[in-house]
């Protein structure tokens, strides 16, 4: 039986692929994530007031596309297995929802204070701070309603 492995980075696209490797326990499910939003400007400022960071924006591959990246290195995230980011997305392909799967984001090194800064930010709180066994989550919708957690671990 052979292995399939990823390709390795080309020289003009450094880190596309970078550290790429088969899905095990010690690799990230998840390489990449999109939030669908209908106001870039108002989601930005919500994602950047709770999370107490800043996106970059950039460009979408369609002219009416808008993105806004999350943090990641400077050679970029996505093709990862060492690290996860994403953006949000503004365009025709996808749209928020409060159905279906949770994103949960780091909220480190305290998840109180983001939870504080969500209804003040335009979010609404679904669930209060919880424990479970690696931390503590909240869930929440954004203010493009989508639903929403964070975890910091405890």
């Amino acid at each position: 039986m052979q292995t399939k492995h990823a390709h390795a980075p080309s020289a003009e696209a450094p880190g596309k692929t970078k550290n790429l490797s088969k899905l095990t326990a010690n690799t990230n499910a998840v390489t990449w994530f999109e939030i669908p939003v209908r106001d870039m400007k108002r989601a930005k400022e919500f994602y950047e007031t709770v999370l107490d960071i800043e996106l970059a924006d950039a460009k979408g591959e369609k002219e009416n596309e808008e993105m806004a990246l999350f943090p990641r290195l400077a050679e970029g995230a996505m093709g990862r297995s060492d690290m996860v980011s994403g953006n949000l997305f503004k365009g025709d392909r996808l749209k928020p929802s409060g159905e279906g799967i949770i994103i949960y984001l780091n909220a480190n090194p305290s998840i109180d204070k983001a939870i504080a800064r969500i209804e003040d930010a335009g979010g609404k709180i679904i669930l209060p701070k919880t424990k479970n066994r690696a931390g503590y989550v909240s869930v929440f919708i954004d203010t493009e309603g989508n639903k929403m957690g964070i975890f910091a671990g405890g």
